[in-house]
């Protein structure tokens, strides 16, 4: 038996902020009619909020510093504002979505990153089998669309987990049961070799170029999150990964490719 398609759509903080941007993303997404799984960010709105609070945001590589008083900010914007307006605006689409972050119903477990060179506080690492996957088959049974805040959970502690990493581990989850097709959609047509030009578009990236390209510093920080994970899905049994501008991808989910495919070879 063939299995059915699910796709697994992250959208950033910069469709988040756009209120255009966003609501043209969410006619898209609940348009699509086969299973689909939404992750989202927000890190700009907690910014700004976290700022107003006097909370100046830090980070490493890409990767957000997660001390006491940020858990409490993502956790509010994320697991809150954010999730629950994208909820009430896909309900208003006739989208029956559930918004939830990874404690709850035992989500998505994690493990608090351990101190090395940087301690990035209260962030959260994924690792196999942390995915409640029977929970999410139970939803996408019942035609629930999942909208899944970057937040995981262990041992009573709210963890703030990269959104891409969310994506690629709910993927990899859903690929014995499903064809899943990864998506991260953001603000630019795809992975760029020039970060000043938004039609420097690489249309497909090996692991082989990407090493090149990481080790030639030429690829923004900004993007390494998700291309770390887009390789990680691929090797563990998610069928397609696809990085580039929302309309883009959404409006051809199709085989056809628009923005970077990423492949092996």
């Amino acid at each position: 038996m063939a299995k059915q398609r699910l796709f697994v759509i992250k959208i950033g903080g910069n469709v988040i902020d756009d209120p255009n941007s966003l609501s043209s993303f969410l006619d898209d997404f609940a348009s699509i009619r086969e299973r689909k799984i939404l992750v989202h960010g927000g890190g700009k709105i907690a910014t700004r909020i976290g700022e107003k609070l006097g909370i100046k945001p830090q980070y490493h590589i890409g990767r957000r510093i997660t001390d006491a008083e940020t858990i409490g900010v993502v956790t509010m914007v994320y697991g809150g504002l954010v999730n629950k307006q994208i909820v009430a605006s896909l309900q208003k689409r006739g989208c029956q979505a559930l918004g939830m972050t990874g404690a709850d119903g035992n989500l998505i477990r994690a493990v608090r990153r351990p101190v090395k060179d940087v301690d990035f506080g209260f962030v959260g690492d994924i690792t196999p089998g942390d995915v409640n996957a029977a929970l999410l088959e139970n939803l996408l049974e019942s035609q629930v669309v999942p909208v899944v805040a970057p937040l995981t959970h262990s041992n009573g502690d709210i963890l703030n987990t990269n959104a891409d990493t969310i994506a690629a581990a709910l993927a990899i989850a859903s690929g014995s049961r499903h064809d899943v097709r990864l998506i991260y959609c953001f603000e630019k047509k795809g992975v760029l070799l020039d970060v000043n030009d938004d039609n420097s578009v690489i249309t497909r990236l090996t692991e082989s170029r990407y090493k090149e390209l990481l080790g030639g510093n030429v690829l923004a920080d900004g993007i390494l999150p998700k291309l770390e994970n887009a390789f990680s899905s691929i090797h563990q049994g998610v069928s397609e990964v696809l990085i580039g501008h929302a309309a883009d991808l959404l409006r051809n989910t199709g085989y056809e490719t628009t923005g970077t495919l990423i492949t092996q070879a």
